[in-house]
């Protein structure tokens, strides 16, 4: 029996896609016979002084043997994960620290124009830089990750599709009258611009939101300054089932982040038969949302967005069943057995 180890990052207190992703690894490949575990370094991003130093803390880590049994591969997942020394590493890169690269100089950095900032990111790259090129082979979650990788670092990577953890119990039911978002509520995830857009909208169309996070407050607040109490509802964290019923009775998904590395709530809406709203800039969703072929595609402001709504809430079921099954066909693909047979490829 082979050891593997998938090295996480946790953030305390904190779980999403990444953190739920790490999970579904580790069972998967359990699943096929691998020993298999986890290990997870805490990892605070503030201020930007304390990155570096705590990223170091991978570089200092022995993880090539445990109580006398030798650790025969690691994967890492997260920055700061790959800087580990292992003589059998890859990665499967969830996405880097992306205010050193896609988000710098946006409002969703930290990073100031400070000659002490600039060589934060000068000394995040370069540990990318060190660690990534050690790596036996480079996968990525989605060709936007992969992307960023090739125009910041000049690395190349495959693309490995994670699939959702609900796979084979989406189904599709009656049309209701909401669109549904679910996910963590922070800024970059820009529900804000989706209840603009739906304060813009005429009709009975509704929205649901599924998550939790530090943006919630926000969102509530905006939502009453709106007078839309009546019309949107935070359900806050959901129950398994609960989730695959409100994206089986939605009439859409929508799905509006700033340049996302991947976007579960594409896929889950494809599998269960909902095509999705997205915007032009949004990154992963773009891999599988083609505007009027599996989903609405606008420009990202709450006018286009309020249009793409109206055209959503107009389209005769038989139209959406048609973007819904197109998306589905376009994820029908994303499986595990892939995933693991590349990453655990040294082995063999």
């Amino acid at each position: 029996m082979k050891n593997v180890l998938v090295c996480g990052v946790q953030t305390p207190y904190v779980e999403g896609g990444a953190e739920i992703l790490v999970a579904d690894l580790r069972q998967q490949l359990a699943a096929r016979g691998y020993n298999v575990d986890v290990v997870n370094v805490p990892f605070r991003a503030y201020p930007p002084a304390e990155i570096p130093r705590q990223a170091l803390a991978w570089r200092l880590l022995d993880i090539t043997e445990s109580w006398g049994e030798k650790v025969d591969l690691v994967i890492s997942t997260k920055f700061p994960s790959w800087l580990v020394r292992h003589p059998c590493k890859v990665a499967w890169i969830f996405h880097q620290h992306r205010e050193a690269y896609d988000l710098l100089g946006t409002r969703f950095c930290a990073f100031s124009d400070s000659s002490e900032d600039r060589r934060i990111v000068d000394t995040i790259r370069t540990m990318d830089g060190s660690g990534l090129p050690e790596c036996r082979s480079l996968f990525t979650i989605s060709k936007n990750v992969a992307g960023r990788l090739a125009r910041f670092n000049d690395l190349r990577a495959q693309t490995l599709y994670p699939p959702p953890r609900h796979v084979g119990r989406y189904r599709s039911g009656r049309y209701g009258d909401y669109v549904f978002y679910a996910g963590r509520l922070e800024p970059i995830k820009r529900v804000d611009l989706v209840i603009d857009a739906l304060a813009r909208t005429r009709g009975g169309l509704r929205l649901k939101i599924a998550g939790c996070g530090p943006h919630e407050r926000d969102l509530r607040e905006r939502v009453q300054h709106l007078s839309l109490d009546s019309r949107v509802d935070f359900l806050g964290f959901v129950p398994d089932a609960d989730l695959i019923e409100l994206y089986a009775g939605c009439r859409a998904a929508v799905y509006a982040p700033l340049n996302e590395d991947y976007g579960y709530v594409t896929v889950e809406a494809f599998l269960s038969g909902r095509p999705v709203l997205t915007t032009s800039d949004s990154g992963g969703p773009l891999e599988f949302v083609s505007d009027g072929e599996s989903g609405v595609v606008t420009a990202a402001d709450a006018d286009a967005l309020a249009d793409g709504l109206a055209r959503l809430h107009a389209m005769p079921e038989t139209r959406l069943r048609e973007l819904g099954e197109e998306g589905r066909r376009r994820v029908a693909p994303i499986g595990w057995d892939s995933v693991v047979d590349a990453l655990t490829a040294p082995l063999r």
